[in-house]
Protein backbone atom coordinates (compact mmCIF):
# COMPACT_ATOMS: atom_id res chain seq x y z
CA UNK A 1 0.00 0.00 0.00
CA UNK A 2 2.94 2.58 1.28
CA UNK A 3 4.57 1.90 -2.46
CA UNK A 4 1.34 2.35 -3.84
CA UNK A 5 0.74 5.61 -2.60
CA UNK A 6 4.57 6.52 -2.87
CA UNK A 7 4.51 6.17 -6.59
CA UNK A 8 0.51 7.95 -6.83
CA UNK A 9 2.28 10.92 -4.95
CA UNK A 10 5.85 10.70 -8.10
CA UNK A 11 3.24 10.75 -10.47
CA UNK A 12 1.54 13.71 -9.68
CA UNK A 13 4.52 15.39 -8.70
CA UNK A 14 5.83 14.72 -11.99
CA UNK A 15 3.09 15.93 -13.93
CA UNK A 16 3.47 19.06 -16.49
CA UNK A 17 2.04 22.12 -14.97
CA UNK A 18 -1.27 23.28 -17.08
CA UNK A 19 -0.50 27.15 -18.43
CA UNK A 20 -3.67 29.11 -17.26
CA UNK A 21 -4.79 31.33 -19.99
CA UNK A 22 -5.07 34.36 -18.51
CA UNK A 23 -5.62 37.46 -20.90
CA UNK A 24 -6.55 38.22 -24.86
CA UNK A 25 -4.02 40.65 -26.69
CA UNK A 26 -6.52 43.17 -28.19
CA UNK A 27 -3.98 45.75 -29.26
CA UNK A 28 -0.38 45.12 -30.20
CA UNK A 29 1.62 47.82 -31.74
CA UNK A 30 5.43 47.28 -32.06
CA UNK A 31 8.30 45.56 -34.43
CA UNK A 32 9.49 42.56 -32.82
CA UNK A 33 6.81 41.88 -30.29
CA UNK A 34 6.49 38.24 -29.66
CA UNK A 35 2.81 38.31 -29.30
CA UNK A 36 0.31 39.92 -31.77
CA UNK A 37 -3.03 41.08 -32.01
CA UNK A 38 -5.82 38.14 -30.16
CA UNK A 39 -3.54 36.30 -29.09
CA UNK A 40 -4.12 34.26 -25.94
CA UNK A 41 -1.27 34.75 -23.22
CA UNK A 42 -0.80 32.45 -20.28
CA UNK A 43 -0.62 33.68 -16.21
CA UNK A 44 3.61 33.86 -15.89
CA UNK A 45 4.71 35.16 -19.41
CA UNK A 46 7.03 37.74 -19.54
CA UNK A 47 6.39 40.23 -22.56
CA UNK A 48 9.01 42.42 -23.75
CA UNK A 49 8.41 46.21 -24.81
CA UNK A 50 10.33 48.71 -26.44
CA UNK A 51 10.08 52.22 -25.72
CA UNK A 52 7.36 53.40 -27.86
CA UNK A 53 5.52 49.62 -28.03
CA UNK A 54 2.39 49.28 -26.87
CA UNK A 55 -0.36 46.66 -25.29
CA UNK A 56 -3.61 46.28 -24.77
CA UNK A 57 -4.52 43.02 -22.55
CA UNK A 58 -7.85 41.93 -21.76
CA UNK A 59 -8.06 39.74 -18.61
CA UNK A 60 -10.38 37.01 -19.01
CA UNK A 61 -11.21 36.84 -15.16
CA UNK A 62 -11.03 39.92 -13.23
CA UNK A 63 -12.07 42.31 -16.56
CA UNK A 64 -9.39 44.49 -16.41
CA UNK A 65 -8.36 45.74 -19.22
CA UNK A 66 -4.92 47.06 -19.65
CA UNK A 67 -3.25 49.69 -21.90
CA UNK A 68 0.43 49.28 -21.62
CA UNK A 69 3.49 50.81 -22.75
CA UNK A 70 6.85 49.99 -22.86
CA UNK A 71 8.87 48.19 -19.98
CA UNK A 72 8.47 44.68 -19.26
CA UNK A 73 5.12 42.97 -18.47
CA UNK A 74 4.72 40.15 -16.50
CA UNK A 75 1.37 38.40 -17.16
CA UNK A 76 -0.79 37.73 -14.12
CA UNK A 77 -3.73 35.57 -13.27
CA UNK A 78 -5.73 38.91 -12.99
CA UNK A 79 -3.62 41.51 -13.89
CA UNK A 80 -0.08 42.39 -15.39
CA UNK A 81 3.01 43.53 -12.97
CA UNK A 82 5.11 46.07 -15.26
CA UNK A 83 8.44 47.03 -14.87
CA UNK A 84 10.42 49.95 -17.03
CA UNK A 85 6.95 50.83 -18.36
CA UNK A 86 3.40 52.50 -17.72
CA UNK A 87 0.59 50.94 -17.42
CA UNK A 88 -3.32 52.40 -17.03
CA UNK A 89 -5.96 49.79 -16.26
CA UNK A 90 -9.41 49.94 -17.02
CA UNK A 91 -12.62 47.91 -15.76
CA UNK A 92 -15.14 46.63 -18.42
CA UNK A 93 -18.05 44.83 -18.53
CA UNK A 94 -17.06 41.03 -19.20
CA UNK A 95 -18.44 37.22 -17.92
CA UNK A 96 -15.33 37.52 -15.25
CA UNK A 97 -13.92 34.38 -15.93
CA UNK A 98 -17.44 32.39 -16.15
CA UNK A 99 -17.22 32.18 -19.70
CA UNK A 100 -18.08 28.31 -20.65
CA UNK A 101 -16.07 26.73 -23.00
CA UNK A 102 -17.14 23.74 -26.11
CA UNK A 103 -16.64 20.20 -25.55
CA UNK A 104 -13.39 20.56 -27.90
CA UNK A 105 -11.63 23.36 -25.83
CA UNK A 106 -11.94 22.08 -22.61
CA UNK A 107 -9.98 18.95 -23.64
CA UNK A 108 -6.59 21.72 -24.67
CA UNK A 109 -4.19 22.44 -21.96
CA UNK A 110 -4.79 26.17 -20.79
CA UNK A 111 -8.66 26.17 -19.93
CA UNK A 112 -9.61 28.23 -17.14
CA UNK A 113 -13.24 27.18 -17.20
CA UNK A 114 -15.47 23.59 -17.98
CA UNK A 115 -18.78 23.66 -20.12
CA UNK A 116 -21.65 23.97 -18.18
CA UNK A 117 -23.59 20.17 -17.53
CA UNK A 118 -26.22 19.13 -20.18
CA UNK A 119 -29.65 21.17 -20.26
CA UNK A 120 -32.86 19.19 -18.65
CA UNK A 121 -34.98 17.43 -21.22
CA UNK A 122 -37.84 19.58 -19.87
CA UNK A 123 -38.13 23.45 -20.29
CA UNK A 124 -35.53 25.94 -21.87
CA UNK A 125 -31.42 26.11 -21.80
CA UNK A 126 -30.03 28.23 -18.84
CA UNK A 127 -27.32 30.66 -20.05
CA UNK A 128 -23.62 29.83 -20.16
CA UNK A 129 -21.88 33.06 -20.83
CA UNK A 130 -23.59 36.75 -20.75
CA UNK A 131 -21.86 38.97 -23.69
CA UNK A 132 -22.16 43.09 -22.62
CA UNK A 133 -22.37 43.78 -26.43
CA UNK A 134 -24.46 42.93 -28.88
CA UNK A 135 -22.27 42.07 -31.85
CA UNK A 136 -20.18 38.75 -30.72
CA UNK A 137 -16.20 37.98 -31.61
CA UNK A 138 -16.24 34.43 -32.57
CA UNK A 139 -13.82 32.38 -31.39
CA UNK A 140 -14.51 29.61 -33.95
CA UNK A 141 -10.86 27.64 -34.69
CA UNK A 142 -10.81 27.18 -38.41
CA UNK A 143 -14.08 28.41 -39.72
CA UNK A 144 -17.05 26.71 -40.81
CA UNK A 145 -20.87 27.53 -41.07
CA UNK A 146 -21.86 29.29 -37.19
CA UNK A 147 -25.68 28.89 -36.37
CA UNK A 148 -27.15 31.65 -33.76
CA UNK A 149 -30.55 31.21 -33.01
CA UNK A 150 -32.20 32.89 -30.46
CA UNK A 151 -34.08 30.64 -27.63
CA UNK A 152 -36.17 32.63 -24.95
CA UNK A 153 -38.67 33.49 -28.13
CA UNK A 154 -38.88 32.27 -31.29
CA UNK A 155 -38.21 33.80 -35.19
CA UNK A 156 -34.81 35.16 -34.93
CA UNK A 157 -31.88 33.04 -36.40
CA UNK A 158 -28.41 34.36 -37.82
CA UNK A 159 -26.31 31.99 -39.90
CA UNK A 160 -22.69 33.03 -40.38
CA UNK A 161 -20.37 31.59 -43.00
CA UNK A 162 -16.78 31.87 -42.10
CA UNK A 163 -14.12 31.10 -44.32
CA UNK A 164 -11.20 30.14 -42.77
CA UNK A 165 -9.43 33.52 -44.90
CA UNK A 166 -11.44 35.30 -43.00
CA UNK A 167 -10.58 34.61 -39.86
CA UNK A 168 -8.26 36.98 -37.66
CA UNK A 169 -4.82 35.17 -36.35
CA UNK A 170 -7.06 31.69 -37.17
CA UNK A 171 -9.81 31.76 -35.14
CA UNK A 172 -11.64 34.95 -34.84
CA UNK A 173 -14.59 36.88 -36.79
CA UNK A 174 -16.05 39.70 -35.55
CA UNK A 175 -19.72 40.15 -35.80
CA UNK A 176 -19.19 43.90 -35.88
CA UNK A 177 -16.82 44.51 -38.72
CA UNK A 178 -19.90 43.43 -40.43
CA UNK A 179 -22.72 45.42 -38.33
CA UNK A 180 -24.59 42.18 -37.44
CA UNK A 181 -25.85 42.52 -34.19
CA UNK A 182 -28.23 40.41 -31.93
CA UNK A 183 -31.31 41.72 -29.57
CA UNK A 184 -30.11 43.35 -26.17
CA UNK A 185 -31.53 40.62 -23.61
CA UNK A 186 -32.28 38.03 -25.60
CA UNK A 187 -30.69 34.48 -24.86
CA UNK A 188 -29.20 32.46 -27.82
CA UNK A 189 -27.84 29.30 -29.08
CA UNK A 190 -24.47 29.06 -30.58
CA UNK A 191 -23.43 26.38 -32.86
CA UNK A 192 -20.72 25.45 -35.25
CA UNK A 193 -20.68 21.98 -35.41
CA UNK A 194 -20.99 18.31 -33.27
CA UNK A 195 -19.49 19.80 -29.46
CA UNK A 196 -19.08 23.30 -30.11
CA UNK A 197 -22.58 24.54 -28.87
CA UNK A 198 -23.19 27.35 -26.25
CA UNK A 199 -26.35 29.21 -24.76
CA UNK A 200 -25.57 32.92 -24.23
CA UNK A 201 -27.48 35.81 -23.07
CA UNK A 202 -26.91 39.47 -24.38
CA UNK A 203 -26.80 41.76 -21.55
CA UNK A 204 -30.09 44.23 -21.30
CA UNK A 205 -27.65 47.24 -21.43
CA UNK A 206 -25.00 46.16 -23.98
CA UNK A 207 -24.36 48.92 -26.67
CA UNK A 208 -23.82 48.32 -30.70
CA UNK A 209 -20.24 48.42 -32.35
CA UNK A 210 -16.82 47.67 -31.08
CA UNK A 211 -17.10 46.94 -27.50
CA UNK A 212 -13.75 46.01 -25.80
CA UNK A 213 -13.13 42.35 -26.93
CA UNK A 214 -13.71 40.77 -23.92
CA UNK A 215 -16.60 42.45 -23.44
CA UNK A 216 -17.87 40.38 -26.37
CA UNK A 217 -15.86 37.32 -26.68
CA UNK A 218 -17.84 33.92 -27.60
CA UNK A 219 -15.98 30.87 -27.26
CA UNK A 220 -16.90 27.77 -30.19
Amino acid sequence: MIARAVCLAVLVCAAPAIAQQAALVEDAKGKNLDVDFMDYVDAGRVIKLAPGDELVLGYLRSCWRETIKGGTVTVGAEQSSVEGGTVRREKVECDGGKMRLTQAQSGQAGVMVFRAPPRPAQGPAAPQATLYGLSPVLDVKGGGTVTIERIDQPGEKLTVQVAAQQLQRGAFHDLAKADQKLVAGGVYRASAGPGREIVFKIDPEAKPGQAPVISRLLRL
